[in-house]
């Protein structure tokens, strides 16, 4: 093995999740306990704490507040959506962020986040071999869109899909307590890969879920819509539909009321408006009673509902990458594979070049989806099932969430 000693850095990045914190929480305790890593600081607001020399001593927590981690939704750290230049266009960013690896001698740099994460990721990683400096770069996935390339799933998605198959039971059983029929759409996040709206599914699996659910894999035909929905409804007197907040027509055009002028830091387009656009042409077709439903950014924080599953290998995520990077492995990503043992569901990690990840989306398999393209089949509910099982002992001050309290003490 060859040995390196310096200090770490673990950075959040992207859209948060209920888990996200569990693997930061992998990578600060793993690291804390281990003589190679000198020093454990968290960077504030991603790659921007690092270029703005804002680190956190992760050494100055109290461990019990740390621990709480586990079970505290969104980014404790902060987080940015920040896209760094190619270093050959312009490397100005990547000439700071060596000048504060070195003041604080990093060796370990640890990007927690999704797709473009996993891309700023790689780009310092290639940076500081460019440049000889010495520096073991991992990746750790999260992304509750479920769509990063090479892993069996995505740390977050499991517990989002967890909230969004309990909505959807729940709000199956209130959308039919009245005498009168009701068409309930339910918007879900997802911009290319149909992977949430499809946890929809599990929902109906159980018997109280969407009768329709609809995936940006599958083109979007309107008129087929608004005559699906008709159907069910005079069959049912009732009916629930799931669709993906990144829905788009044959052209690819987005069906929801965005403006492509609204965009992240990364150029894409922020989607919304979905379920009140098609719950309005829903009306005006059939005439029926219609509630157009944004499950919003609950089903990102949900941490109520998170599963257990999800924490413990979100941490043990963490956990792979310090381990492996201290074992002299850089310019990789934690990945997940899955295999089956006795019957029972076993997820054990494995590394994926950062190469290969970087600005990759894994979509939600053609024949998972149905020859009609609106709903998902069986092996989508065999897929996703294991996943959100387990209920966390969830911390609780007066019958309410404690979630962790850190001080946030800057490096010197």
């Amino acid at each position: 093995m060859n040995e390196l000693k310096g200090a770490c850095i673990i950075g959040q990045s992207g859209g948060p999740t209920s888990v996200i914190n569990a693997s930061a929480y992998g990578v600060i305790d793993t690291a804390l306990k281990n003589p190679n890593i000198t020093a454990v600081y968290g960077a504030e607001h991603g790659i921007k704490g690092v270029l703005n020399d804002r680190l956190f001593d992760m050494s100055q927590e109290d461990p019990k507040e740390l621990e709480l981690l586990k079970y505290t939704p969104s980014s404790a750290l902060g987080s940015c959506r920040y896209k760094i230049a190619d270093p050959d266009v312009d490397d100005t960013d990547y000439k700071r962020i060596l000048e504060i690896f070195k003041k604080y001698n990093v060796r370990y740099f640890f990007y927690n986040g999704g797709n473009d994460s996993m891309d700023t990721c790689n780009k310092i990683s290639k940076y500081m071999q460019k440049v000889g400096y010495e520096c073991r770069v991992m990746g750790v996935p999260k992304t509750i869109d479920n769509d990063l390339y090479g892993t069996d799933h995505c740390p977050g998605f499991a517990s989002a899909a967890k909230y969004i198959a309990t909505s959807c039971m729940e709000v199956y059983l209130d959308a039919r307590v009245y005498d009168t029929g009701m068409i309930a759409i339910i918007e879900i996040m997802g911009r290319h890969a149909g992977w949430l709206a499809g946890a929809a599914s599990l929902a109906s699996a159980y018997g109280a879920g969407p009768d329709l659910i609809y995936l940006p894999e599958v083109d979007f035909d309107m008129d087929k819509f608004l005559a699906d929905v008709e159907r069910i409804y005079k069959e049912k007197g009732n009916c629930m539909v799931a669709v993906s907040e990144g829905i788009h027509y044959a052209d690819g055009t987005f069906v929801s009321e965005a403006k492509t002028s609204a965009t992240d830091g990364f150029g894409h387009a922020q989607l919304g408006g979905l379920a009140a656009l098609l719950a309005d042409a829903v009306k005006q077709r059939t005439g029926a009673k219609v509630r157009g439903i944004e499950l919003s950014l609950l089903q990102r924080c949900g941490a109520h509902l998170a599963s257990e599953t999800d924490i413990e290998e979100s941490f043990m995520a963490g956990k792979a990458a310090v381990e492996n990077a201290v074992n002299g492995i850089t310019d990789k990503m934690v990945a997940f594979e899955r295999s089956t043992q006795d019957g029972h569901y076993v997820c054990k990690t494995k590394l994926i070049p950062l190469t290969d990840v970087a600005n990759t989306e894994s979509k939600v398999p053609r024949e998972w989806i149905n020859a009609e393209g609106n709903n998902v089949g069986k092996a989508f509910v065999d897929y996703a099932l294991p996943l959100i099982q387990g209920e966390p002992n969830l911390p609780k001050q007066d019958s309410l969430p404690r979630f962790a309290k850190l001080k946030k003490v800057l490096a010197k």
